[in-house]
């Protein structure tokens, strides 16, 4: 029987419970919205210094970081929202309003208003867990967990070669070129969108709370802007405290009125032990891994010759060190799709952080050797790819149909809070135990092997969290974690 859904079927249109043409060319579109979002948080480093140089700042934090932490504002309103009003109209005003952030930062005569377009531009976060949210929506449960595998980690690889090809056109054309790239793809991706994927019949009665909504984005963007930017501006500065201040406020004034809230847009003292726990996996692991990233792009030029006790001679084989491993991404999430569909979401979110321990363990080797850097540099990105798509998934498991956007929007804020904070104490590790070598200010051998340490223990902790969670599903549901 063909269980394939018509993108405009009368209410009760069966999911998916096959793979067929039609929930490919779906899972396709929805693809492009996440390449949209690839587009707004990686490619504008590939032109940075020219950006700087444009705008006469040296500000970079103003311009790399502002997306991804709008985004930590965005997330919760769209979540609700997505609910409420549906969850494609939803991802296709996100898409519009990425769009519309890309041609802010087009044609901006200042940095300021630039910054702007960037904030407005965060609004693609909400299309990485909106798109989850209708990959469940279309799909039986088997099924889908495997496409939220592809649909969330096969946007990475297809970047690579896109930003190849942007990489090359900015060199001759000037940094805006990654701006109109971001607006074609945001085109694209509503058009495909709304041609090809049905609007979700899943809704939730009720309103926006916005004054919540801006409580806690505003108090997540004000915190997180206070950690990745108290380098730049100065961790005492009067700004940086104000900044913190007002986003401590802010989230307490949220956490205290949200119970009484009838519809508050995350009730977070109802979420339930497994949630809680997947939560907590999310934000140490993801932090852990992509914290990785950075601590490589670090080492990677550094030649071992230098005597520091570190370093991995990289030059001319970068991509090599980057682009590999970033196949792991997309391997790990299929590969935890796949076993999530046939086991339980938390067998293939334990196996995920087991594999990323494994992998940062093995940086104490890779950061003084190229092919073991190589190699533990893959199974990190193995562990990302699986914590992405199996932490989508365990969450979609544990949530009522109706309730999917909000849920997914918090693990893509845990996620996103994991990646600043953990990064910033790597970068605070480093910066405590420098040294000066001829002059010049390096990382210490102690520095990064300590980096790797912190690293580690968190993937560490995050494995006793994953295994406590798979303990209590094993009792809830025998019947699938023990295949």
């Amino acid at each position: 029987m063909d269980t394939t859904m018509s993108a405009h079927g009368p209410p009760g249109t069966p999911q998916h419970t096959r793979w067929n043409p039609r929930l490919v060319g779906q899972i396709a579109a929805l693809l492009l919205a996440n390449i949209t979002a690839d587009s707004v948080i990686v490619m504008p480093l590939l032109v940075l210094p020219q950006m700087l140089d444009h705008f006469d700042t040296g500000q970079a934090a103003w311009i790399s970081s502002t997306a991804m932490l709008a985004g930590a504002m965005w997330a919760p309103l769209f979540g609700k929202s997505a609910d409420i009003h549906g969850k494609r109209r939803m991802l296709t005003v996100a898409l519009l309003v990425t769009c519309g952030g890309a041609l802010v930062c087009l044609t901006a005569p200042t940095l300021w208003i630039f910054v702007l377009g960037r904030m407005l531009q965060g609004a693609a976060v909400a299309a990485v867990f909106l798109t989850v949210s209708i990959v469940r929506d279309l799909c039986a449960p088997r099924i889908a967990m495997p496409a939220v595998g592809a649909v969330t980690t096969c946007a990475g690889v297809v970047g690579i070669s896109l930003t190849a090809s942007v990489e090359r056109l900015a060199a001759e054309s000037g940094f805006r070129v990654v701006f109109v790239a971001s607006a074609v793809f945001s085109v694209v991706a509503v058009t495909c969108i709304r041609a090809f994927v049905p609007e979700s019949e899943s809704r939730t009665p009720g309103r926006v709370d916005v004054a919540g909504t801006l409580l806690l984005g505003g108090g997540l963007v004000a915190v997180l802007g206070y950690i990745s930017l108290g380098t730049d501006i100065g961790w005492l500065s009067a700004g940086a405290l104000a900044l913190l201040g007002v986003g401590v406020a802010a989230l307490t004034r949220w956490y205290l009125v949200s119970s009484r809230v009838p519809e508050s847009v995350i009730d977070i003292r109802n979420l339930g032990r497994p949630m809680v726990l997947t939560l907590l996996v999310v934000v140490l692991a993801t932090g852990a891994g992509q914290s990785m990233d950075q601590l490589l792009s670090l080492i990677a030029q550094v030649s071992s010759d230098r005597g520091l006790g570190y370093g991995l001679d990289a030059q001319g084989s970068l991509a090599l060190l980057f682009g590999l491993p970033a196949i792991g991404i997309m391997a790990g999430g299929l590969l935890s799709g796949w076993l999530a569909a046939r086991t339980d979401p938390a067998v293939a979110l334990a196996g995920g952080v087991l594999v990323g321990t494994a992998g940062a363990l093995g940086m104490f080797i890779g950061a003084s050797s190229f092919p073991a850097a190589i190699s533990f540099a893959v199974l990190l990105n193995l562990s990302m790819g699986s914590l992405v798509a199996s932490g989508f998934n365990m969450a979609g498991a544990l949530t009522p149909p109706h309730r999917q956007g909000v849920i997914a929007s918090m693990v893509a804020v845990t996620s996103a809070i994991g990646s600043v904070g953990v990064s910033f104490i790597g970068a605070a590790v480093l910066s405590a135990t420098s040294d000066v070598v001829d002059g010049t200010t390096v990382n210490s051998a102690t520095g990064v092997y300590s980096y790797i340490a912190t690293a580690a223990g968190l993937f560490m902790v995050a494995a006793v969290l994953a295994i406590l969670l798979l303990a209590q599903r094993r009792t809830e549901h025998p019947q699938r974690t023990n295949r």
